[in-house]
């Protein structure tokens, strides 16, 4: 599946709760500049007037039609069947609103719905780190290839996709890889993002420090005082990364026992990696213990950090060999070293979400009897 060179245009949309920004891509790319109109979250004619006019003012100024509608929009939703139930920061959509079927309606076009956590990974595996990787292992001579992406958004939450075999999975409820909602490893009684997004690192670092949570910085500001680059508490700093580190790496070690696969981490605080990937991994490699008291290896495989060359190096090369078949002249080669790599965004965490909105739309069109028609026009 490469979409690189398709020509075909899928109209997208940036939904948050401020402001809603639509474009459409070809060619996995961006081919006119956003539109970007204030998000309407209370009222639902509002929002969906806002709507309506967004993916209108991005058709006038196409050359061309567009094939289809695929976008992210915050969940709680029946994804498949484009209905929206969201009652957190788009209140507008509680009890239940139809979504896709009303776009299709407007527009003619086949509407495409998902969660950006599944958006996210689904570019990632497109064009992102699971080929990266895959050509990395080809280029060192490795038989090892990976068919399966787990991906995480680090940012005002923590979000999840899965990819396997260049399929997205969501679930009989449009609601898998909801890593969020893991058990807290630092604090049990609480869920996973507690103690993994922004308010996590914030609340960490005010605590450490002896500061109000109203004073303590932001995470692109404690990841600076953690690397010495700007004055602050930096042991407050560090501890708070690491605590970060260890919660993921706890969720991760979890999930990543039942999916086996790459890892990519997305989002604003992936780019403080070099601060809480050596404690993520760590609790990844851990130990845990039975009944009894002995202790064995949290998971089976083997973890890597691919933002470190020396690490990635490693990886790469595994553990080949050569061994006979009983009983005759012949031998064969494996890699017997059961191994993964946590990586961060390749291709930036925006354009991951557009680039799997458009992939997916084109996949869903291509392998099912939608017709799609030209978008209407005023």
């Amino acid at each position: 599946m490469n979409y690189q060179t398709d020509e075909r245009i899928v109209l997208t949309l940036d939904a948050g709760g401020t402001n809603f920004v639509f474009s459409a891509i070809a060619s996995n790319r961006e081919v006119i500049p956003p539109v970007c109109l204030a998000a309407e979250t209370q009222e639902l004619s509002r929002s969906l007037e806002a709507i309506k006019s967004g993916f209108q003012q991005v058709i006038d100024r196409l050359d061309r039609p567009a094939v289809a509608i695929s976008f992210a929009f915050p969940g709680p939703a029946d994804y498949p069947n484009g209905i929206i139930d969201n009652v957190g920061n788009l209140p507008a959509f509680a009890g239940g609103v139809a979504l896709g079927p009303f776009l299709e309606e407007r527009f003619g076009l086949p509407t495409f719905i998902n969660n950006d956590g599944d958006l996210f990974a689904y570019g990632e595996a497109i064009a992102g780190l699971l080929p990266h990787v895959n050509s990395l292992l080809a280029e060192a001579g490795s038989p090892k290839r990976y068919q399966t992406l787990f991906a995480v958004t680090l940012g005002t939450g923590l979000g999840g996709g899965i990819v396997h075999k260049g399929e997205l999975f969501i679930g009989d409820n449009s609601n898998a890889a909801e890593i969020w909602l893991l058990r807290n490893k630092l604090r049990p009684d609480c869920f996973a993002e507690e103690g993994a997004c922004i308010r996590a690192v914030r609340r960490s670092y005010a605590e450490a420090a002896g500061v109000d949570l109203s004073d303590a910085p932001s995470p692109q500001e404690i990841e600076s005082i953690a690397r010495g680059a700007i004055e602050g508490d930096q042991a407050a700093a560090l501890s708070a990364f690491a605590q970060l580190g260890e919660t993921l790496g706890d969720a991760l070690a979890n999930a990543i026992t039942l999916i086996d696969g790459l890892v990519v981490i997305g989002g604003g605080i992936s780019a403080a990696h070099g601060v809480f990937m050596e404690p993520l991994i760590e609790e990844m490699q851990g130990s845990i213990a039975s009944y009894d008291g002995d202790r064995m290896d949290r998971i089976v495989q083997k973890v890597f950090n691919l933002q470190c060359p020396e690490q990635t190096q490693r990886f790469l090369a595994g553990a080949a060999k050569t061994i006979p078949v009983p009983g005759t002249s012949r031998t064969v080669s494996y890699d017997p070293m059961k191994r993964i790599g946590i990586g961060t965004t390749v291709l930036g965490t925006s354009q991951a979400v557009g680039i799997g909105a458009y992939a997916f739309a084109l996949h869903q069109i291509d392998n099912s009897e939608v017709s799609s028609q030209p978008a209407k026009v005023k």
